[in-house]
Formats: C-alpha cells, structure tokens, sequence
C-alpha cells in the first residue's frame, strides 16, 4: 500500500544528472526567457537589482514540465525491471501529471491507468484517453484516489507512478530549471 503522505527522498545531483541523460533527445529543450518590466517590480523601491528567469514548460510536451518527471520514471523502471512481459503504469491526478504519464508510457510502448476524480474536466479526461491511457473515475478525495490506484496495482501488479511524491519524477523535474 502507498501513501501520498510518505516521506520523499532525498534528489542527489547525480540522479538529476542520469535523469537528464535518460530522457534527452524525448522531451522539448523549452526556452528560459526574462523580462525587464518584472525585474523592475522585483526590485522594489530600494532599486536592487533582480534578475528573473522564467522556464516556458508551457511549451512542453502535455503543456507542462511533468512529462519531464513521468518520463523518466517510466524510462528509469524499464531500464532496471527483470522480469518479461507487459508493463502497465498507474497514477491518480486530476491533470497533467495524468497526461505526462499517459503519454510517457505510450511513447515507451506501455500501458497506463490513470485514476481520476469524477469530477476532472472533460478535456483532461479526454486528453488522457487520447494519449492510450485507460481512465478510471473515482470520488474527489485523496483517500479514494489512492484506493482506486491502489486497486489497479493490486489487480494488474502495475507500477505506481506517485505525481509528486516518486523520486524519478521529482528528479527530472528538477532538472528542467537548469535545462536550456
């Protein structure tokens, strides 16, 4: 059984490193752009100098960096499995750690069950179901998110990809703020 109240591990430099490597050449090299006017704000009345970078992982493949971190989690577990056979992927999320997962998976060949709340917009369940994912609704809560993935794991032995507490995720998204 999991939690999404676990304890995270720690991310070491060099996991982001083998991150990095792993997914290179699959997910977009996005732009890291500045802007004086927002600089300027930062700045305040007593004129220090800011300097703001912002990361445009809007561009990113789904729209957002947690392809990046879904990614890898799927590349890392492929690399290290042993064992023959089909591999599935589950994760609860409303949105785009769905969508990154979803995609992830099929452009690594594999299956992915993405558990969602019934109450998920329509064009977030529909984008899920459009990169090959299963979706399986469930209540609103985090208890019933985590039963109905909980519940896919135990019925299929699918890997569960947690969308904020896995290291492999939380690795290579900490990777897109130094990716340029």
């Amino acid at each position: 059984m999991f939690s999404t109240t676990d304890t995270a591990d720690a991310i070491s430099l060099a996991s982001v490193q083998a991150a990095a490597q792993r997914i290179n050449g699959f997910a977009h090299r996005t732009p890291v752009l500045t802007c004086h006017a927002l600089e300027t704000i930062a700045a305040g009345e007593n004129g220090a100098p800011k300097r703001l970078f912002f990361k445009c992982e809007n561009l990113q493949k789904v729209g957002a960096f947690k392809y990046r971190g879904a990614l890898n989690a799927v590349k890392k577990y492929l690399q290290e499995k042993t064992e023959e056979g089909d591999t599935t992927f589950v994760t609860h999320s409303s949105g785009n750690h769905a969508q990154a997962l979803a995609l992830a998976a099929r452009d690594a060949d594999c299956k992915a069950v993405i558990v969602m709340p019934n109450n998920s917009p329509s064009v977030k369940q529909n984008a899920v179901r459009g990169y090959g994912a299963e979706v399986v609704l469930c209540a609103p809560t985090n208890e019933a998110r985590e039963k109905a993935a909980n519940d896919v794991v135990e019925a299929t032995g699918a890997r569960f990809v947690h969308p904020s507490n896995d290291p492999d995720v939380r690795a290579r998204s900490h990777w897109s703020c130094w990716n340029r």
